[in-house]
């Protein structure tokens, strides 16, 4: 299901809720799929249980993640966001609400000169979403 050959694949760092986003985003899109999950041990770097690295395909493109088990002072920002093509109205539509929940509308769903839908929102993780439905 996902491209193996993909050379460039986009990494998100998360502070404990790597597997709880994960799930989210993977249960959100067609062909998608959790590849792999490697835990922290008890007597790991990081916190016990929580994702040392996992790999998973969102309609076939792979991502990877992480918890980090080092406190920064930066987190996600919108100047990065993932940009999704959306098939049908519905599709925009379930996509933003569920994202959208615990989260931040950017720019709300609605027509724009560059797209006759198009919403913006940040997850109640920091990642930023760009929704635009297909002409």
């Amino acid at each position: 299901m996902a491209n193996s050959d993909q050379k460039i694949k986009t990494f998100l760092m998360f502070s404990g809720q790597a597997e709880e986003a994960m799930n989210l985003y993977v249960s959100l899109f067609d062909r998608s799929e959790i590849l792999s999950l490697l835990r922290h041990g008890a007597n790991g770097a990081g916190e016990e249980g929580t994702v040392q690295l996992a790999r998973f395909s969102l309609n076939g493109q792979t991502f990877m993640c992480i918890d980090s088990n080092f406190k920064h002072a930066f987190t996600f920002t919108p100047a990065i966001s993932l940009y999704v093509n959306c098939d049908s109205e519905e599709e925009i539509d379930r996509v933003f609400g569920r994202l959208s929940e615990g989260g931040s509308v950017l720019m709300p769903l609605a027509e724009y000169p560059f797209s006759k839908k198009f919403g913006w929102v940040a997850d109640k993780y920091g990642v930023t979403w760009q929704l635009s439905l297909n002409p």
